[in-house]
Parts: structure tokens; sequence; C-alpha cells
């Protein structure tokens, strides 16, 4: 039996949605929980759960807690309490207490880290708002609400973002809508996904942005941009000088290619030169003699014309 915590709630935090129809916009249950939607039902009580009867919610993005954050927030749950319920949804199964009594399972939604912080205090329940809410829609609002924390690494966003798109057949354009961003942000997060796990774990370690992520993934072979990378942290690099650094590197790679693709292109042109040169030292030999020859040169794009005009009779 679920210990009442709290039977009157402000009815602008919490609103009552009918659980005959989902709904795409509810008004604010709490902060963490104001922008999800597709929520069937919410009820206007707030319960004191046990913990041991509260499982992980598997579509957690999260995949690293800051211990000395956690101890922190346990530290002010201890001098406050916890004044953010827990979201949880009824899963579809129970457990066996030590006395043998049947108790429900409640699959967690949205706040692991006070949960976390609740067990290192030794805490036995912790207040929760239950949500009628399927395991599709409890796995998307897990999802999206840890995408709209702060504290989220841009990995972790990443991650979280392909997960929506793999688990609900969601194109770019349908997942930007879903987190009101546009669709270029989803590319972009798609895009740093394309680095090896090392080198993620490089770019976290060692603190570099975003954005060093997107510019050194613009290397294509991966032993190269592994040591683009390793260069990057060793030199302190900030995102415009890594711009550079790699525009030079791509920029020497066309050149080569190109030279690669033309290689007769430019002993073509040395052999032009070097006939010119010859006209030149044969005008420059008659004029010695005594003739008045005139040369000139004219570049027509495709071709050089040359004139020559020598008078009849010497001067």
């Amino acid at each position: 039996m679920l210990n009442l915590f709290k039977t009157d709630v402000n009815k602008k935090e919490k609103t009552i949605v009918s659980s005959n129809t989902r709904t795409n916009t509810i008004n604010t249950v709490n902060r963490e929980e104001e922008q999800l939607t597709k929520i069937q039902n919410i009820q206007n009580l707030i319960y004191n759960i046990p913990i041991k009867n509260i499982a992980p919610n598997p579509n957690q993005p999260r995949r690293e807690f800051d211990e000395r954050s956690l101890y922190g927030l346990a530290q002010s749950i201890k001098d406050y309490g916890i004044i953010q319920p827990l979201s949880v949804r009824l899963a579809n199964r129970e457990s066996v207490t030590e006395s043998g009594d049947n108790q429900p399972v409640y699959e967690l939604i949205s706040g692991e880290r006070r949960l976390r912080a609740a067990v290192l205090l030794f805490m036995e329940t912790v207040p929760c708002v239950i949500i009628n809410a399927d395991r599709q829609i409890s796995a998307e609002m897990a999802i999206i609400e840890n995408l709209q924390r702060e504290d989220l690494n841009f990995f972790e966003q990443a991650r979280a973002v392909q997960k929506l798109i793999e688990m609900f057949g969601y194109t770019q354009e349908q997942t930007a809508r879903r987190l009101s961003v546009s669709q270029s942000y989803i590319a972009n997060k798609l895009r740093i996904l394309k680095l090896s796990k090392e080198e993620q774990n490089l770019i976290t370690e060692y603190g570099l942005t975003e954005r060093h992520a997107r510019s050194v993934i613009r290397i294509q072979d991966d032993e190269e941009r592994k040591n683009v990378l390793n260069t990057v942290i060793k030199r302190a690099m900030n995102v415009s000088s890594t711009d550079k650094y790699i525009d030079k590197i791509i920029a020497g790679k066309e050149k080569e290619i190109t030279r690669e693709k033309n290689p007769r292109q430019t002993i073509i042109v040395k052999d032009i030169r070097l006939f010119l040169n010859t006209i030149d030292k044969a005008v420059d030999t008659v004029a010695q003699s005594g003739i008045d020859i005139k040369s000139e040169k004219t570049d027509k794009g495709e071709y050089i014309e040359i004139c020559l005009t020598v008078p009849k009779r010497k001067a």
C-alpha cells in the first residue's frame, strides 16, 4: 500500500488530463516536465514510493553521473528534502517483498539524480508523481526531459537524439519539431557520433567543445583524424585555430588530389614555357644582328598568340 504524501496540489501546477485521449500539451507539472508531451493522465497526488520498488528507465540517455555533484545534491536533500517529486509510471510487473507481499514496480521517467542521491542517504521512500503512460511515451519523455537539461554533455545529447530517431522512426525534421529545435541542430548532433568512442572520450576528457568535434570530423581518414585530434589537444587550440589548422590540411589534400588527377598538365605547361623561351632567344639573336624585329605575345585564354614583325630591309 502506498503512503499518501500530499493530497492537495495547486491546480496551476498539476492538471488532470483525460485518460481517454493523448494530448500534446499539458499545464506545467514541474520545471522538468513542462515541455513533455503525449501524456495520457497525471494524477493530482504525490506518493511516497519505496525506492526498492522503482526501476531505472532503460532509455535514460545519461551514462555518466558526476560523483561530487551527486554528493552535493544529497547534502541539499538532507537539508531541505526532495522539493521536486520524481516522475514514475506503473510498470506491468510486481516485486515480492521479504514478507511475501506483492508490491507494484514503478519505472522511473525523470529524476534519476534525485533517486541516486536518495540512495546515498539511505532513504527508504521518495516522493513521486505517478504518470499514466505506456512504455513508448515513457521512453520519449525520459529522453526529451534529459535533453532539456543543461548538464548533459553534447555526446550524450547526440546519443539521445539518435535514440529518439531509432526508437520511434522519426525523421530529422520530426525530431526537430519534437525538441523545438532546427533541423540543422539535429544534423550537427548526429554528425559528431561518427567520431569513435575513443575520440569522444578524448574530447570530453580534455574539455573540448562541440565545435571542436564538428571541425575534427571533417578529416575523413581515421588515423589522420586521431593524429589531428592529439595535436589540437597538445597545442590547446581554440575553435578558430582548429578550423584554420584543419582547413590547411584539407586544402593541401585537395591540391595533391588535383596533381594526381592531372599529372601531364604540369609537364605540358613546362614544355610551353621552354618553347616560348626558345622563341624569345631567337628573337634576341635576330635583333642583335641588326634586324629591327618585334615580338608580341597575346594570351587568348585557350592559346597564346605570338606575332613577329620583321622588316623586309635591314634598318
